[in-house]
């Protein structure tokens, strides 16, 4: 073992004090362990082997079912390396802090020692961590979300370069909940949570916190964006990276079904990731993306025949279910947005649940976990260690009446400033004020290792060694009509928009200069056999309402000036523009 992994694993047995060490290797005999082990102990149910082959339930502790951003933080020397939107704590002290509370949390446990690969196992794009926990429930997590095991490990032994994850679930208590982010020492410490992002430490606190840290550092991109390819009937191959809030159906886009008007053609796509892309600068000047994560860690209600086939083929087997209803009737699982709900069920605190009572069964933020090589359209690039070339990137939010339907940047700095300001709009299940736009720059907001506005510079340094960029868009699929209804009726018909995204990337398609950018001509959205969309209602999604705008400004305004004068000169000058275009349009 490399001397610098062995130093580690010393450090942390001693302060949190197993009972016993397990390596994890990768083998399907020592999955296969953990798994009936962990039936045995209750923290999985074994499903309905015949209608859910290898798959299993499990419930967390009911304050402990999503990610929690209040106790997350980043701990960085300088509190303005960390940012206005950024828990910070100097890294000393939250040392101090969370020495006290890891003592002796491991006693009477099992410390599973888990070596993975974030990326191709020996591509120039990959990472190298180690996760230490407590639970099974993060190991068999692990095995799915990234390439764990031997390979890994040797790896890591070859160069002692690694992430160094420390996870105790501990007690699961709130109060002394932490997931803290030390960058300078790329070390993740995360106690007293066993759910999802706070656990299983590769995803969002590796894969975009730390490794934002890495990127900005070595020069390439860690961003939160699906992958996804769309092949015309020729066989060509374009790739597409996008960047969500949550709530506005990534992972559905990142497996779209093409509508029939384009199958029939022979259009396909093809998923790459739907998470987490790693981007680096090309020989030739463009952007290859890689999925750094093997799996998928999806939200289970809304995920539905119509919103997402593919992932339902996906789930069919080998898959972790946690916090979904457990139907009675026939070991399976339930959750809002599939048919026929069960007549007899447990929602996911384990208590009896029907529909007829009127809540909910499945936790909101309930979750599927599986792997991504069972996704009937997963790519054949997935594996590819060079990763894939970029056409186009698309950032998008939720809004109801400013952005259009789709639009392209002016250039690459203009493309950074539309990121900049993405966002969506709140509604009445999220909070009681209504409408009121929560920024989320290109879906990182959460999820930067360092100050946003720094971030926004790198990007700008990375287009300025770009002889090849791909070019940027927005888009919005949720427009409303005065009654609040959606218009575009958005999943696999989301492809004609995706259609002229692809065009545009090869400079063909007409589009007119507004001052946000280029939007199609009506007639560039395909419509056929598209029932109730006419072209005066692509006209309406594509048109720009100037009052809505100028406030629209005064808001990114408001916004940048939380940065303390930090953001760039090109931001602030595309802003301005933006407001003289608009003024003059009066």
């Amino acid at each position: 073992m490399n001397t610098k992994v062995r130093q580690w694993v010393d450090e942390i047995v001693t302060m949190c004090e197993p009972d016993e060490i397990v390596w994890i290797t990768g083998s399907k005999e020592q999955y296969d362990k953990l798994y009936e082990e962990a039936c045995k102990s209750g923290e999985l149910i074994k499903l309905n082997q015949e209608k859910h082959p290898n798959c299993y339930l499990h419930r967390s502790r009911q304050n402990d079912v999503a990610r929690t951003e209040d106790k997350t933080f980043i701990c960085c020397d300088n509190k303005e390396d960390a940012g206005p939107t950024n828990n910070w704590c100097a890294p000393d002290e939250m040392y101090s802090k969370l020495k006290k509370i890891y003592k002796g949390s491991m006693k009477g446990k099992k410390m599973y020692l888990i070596p993975f690969a974030m990326g191709v196992v020996g591509s120039k794009f990959t990472k190298y961590g180690i996760e230490a926990s407590d639970s099974i429930y993060v190991v068999l997590n692990m095995e799915k979300m990234a390439r764990v095991g031997q390979a890994a490990l040797d790896k890591i032994n070859e160069t002692g370069d690694f992430v160094k994850c420390l996870h105790a679930s501990k007690d699961v208590d709130f109060d002394e909940r932490y997931i803290a982010h030390f960058p300078h020492d790329n070390t993740i410490w995360s106690i007293n949570s066993a759910y999802g992002g706070n656990a299983l430490l590769s995803k969002k606190c590796f894969a975009l916190r730390i490794a934002s840290c890495n990127a900005r550092d070595e020069d390439w991109l860690a961003e939160h964006m699906l992958i996804l390819g769309i092949e015309n009937p020729q066989g060509e191959v374009s790739y597409i990276a996008a960047a969500f809030p949550s709530a506005c159906g990534k992972t559905n886009l990142a497996m779209i079904v093409p509508p029939e008007l384009y199958a029939k053609k022979g259009y396909k796509v093809w998923c790459v990731g739907d998470d987490i892309a790693w981007i680096r600068i090309g020989d030739d000047g463009r952007l290859w993306a890689m999925n750094a994560e093997s799996g998928f860690f999806g939200v289970a209600p809304g995920t539905s025949r119509n919103s997402n086939p593919n992932m339902l083929k996906t789930l069919e087997s080998n898959a972790i279910f946690t916090n979904v209803v457990h139907n009675l009737n026939d070991n399976t699982i339930w959750w809002e947005g599939l048919p026929n709900p069960p007549t007899d069920a447990l929602d996911w605190k384990n208590e009896k649940w029907s529909v007829e009572d009127g809540t909910k069964g499945a936790h909101p933020n309930s979750r599927f976990t599986v792997k991504a090589e069972q996704c009937p359209c997963i790519s054949k690039e997935f594996d590819n260690p060079n990763g894939v070339p970029l056409s186009a990137i698309i950032f998008g939010g939720r809004r109801a009446k400013t952005f259009p339907l789709v639009l392209q940047s002016k250039d690459w700095e203009h493309g950074v400033f539309i990121g900049s300001i993405m966002g969506s709009e709140t509604t009445a299940a999220a909070t009681s004020a209504v409408g009121v736009v929560r920024r989320d720059p290109m879906a990182m907001l959460p999820f930067c290792g360092y100050n946003m506005a720094d971030y926004f510079n790198h990007w700008l340094n990375v287009g300025k060694k770009l002889t090849n960029p791909p070019k940027i868009f927005n888009v919005n699929w949720f427009r409303t009509d005065d009654d609040g209804n959606f218009v575009w009726p958005g999943f696999s018909d989301n492809m004609r928009v995706l259609d002229w995204i692809i065009r545009r990337s090869n400079d063909v398609g007409e589009a007119e200069l507004t001052p946000i950018g280029f939007v199609p001509t009506a007639s560039e959205i395909n419509i056929n056999e598209l029932n109730g969309i006419t072209t005066d209602i692509i006209k309406n999604l594509l048109s720009l309402d100037n009052s809505l705008w100028k406030e629209e400004v005064k808001n990114i305004q408001s916004f940048y000036n939380t940065f303390e004068g930090k953001i760039p000169e090109s931001l602030k000058k595309a802003l301005l523009e933006l407001e003289k275009e608009l003024n003059t349009k009066n």
